[in-house]
């Protein structure tokens, strides 16, 4: 089984993508794939742009990343109650490709910040758009205050009920290949 996740974030230092790293770090006897959204930075998406320049390479090689996949995990960055602009702009793109960016596939989806909500408007929203655009929503789960629950030496979560419902987040791969 094949896992592409990504932290819906351009932040070098995203903690979306730390959260990204531990939870698949948790995973054992799958593929994982870590896509970093810089490596797909592209113009901003219009359709003028778009009947200039057709389907960028990137938004392309990103489309075929999810392609290849067999389960996605995603964690939100929130930016002022919704998604970052590098990861909307990616996703737009993409749509233009296939309105089903997902391509049917099942998926975790996470947020974090150093808030006590969480990330949990754009992961609302994520959830609530997902099956729109192909994907199916296996788990999701917001993690409130990332600074009090994680330690950034070890790289490892530190609070004991999120480490358990992390777990049982991923236990969704599991009943995906029974």
């Amino acid at each position: 089984m094949k896992v592409v996740a990504f932290a819906a974030s351009s932040s070098k230092n995203s903690i979306n993508k730390k959260l990204i790293i531990y939870t698949v770090g948790l995973l054992e006897n799958v593929d994982v794939e870590v896509l970093d959204l810089n490596d797909y930075e592209l113009p901003l998406f219009s359709v003028d742009r778009e009947a200039q320049i057709g389907h960028p390479e990137r938004a392309k090689a990103f489309f075929d990343k999810i392609g290849q996949s067999d389960f996605l995990i995603i964690s939100f960055a929130e930016h002022n109650a919704s998604y970052t602009a590098a990861y909307k702009n990616l996703f737009d793109w993409c749509s233009r490709i296939d309105s089903k960016v997902f391509q049917n596939k099942p998926m975790i989806l996470l947020s974090t910040s150093p808030g006590a909500r969480g990330g949990s408007s754009v992961l609302s929203t994520a959830v609530s758009s997902a099956p729109h655009f192909g994907g199916r929503v296996k788990a999701s789960l917001s993690i409130p205050s990332f600074n009090e629950n994680f330690d950034l030496a070890s790289g490892c979560i530190t609070n004991p009920e999120i480490q358990s419902q992390i777990m049982k987040a991923l236990e969704s791969l599991t009943s995906e290949v029974d």
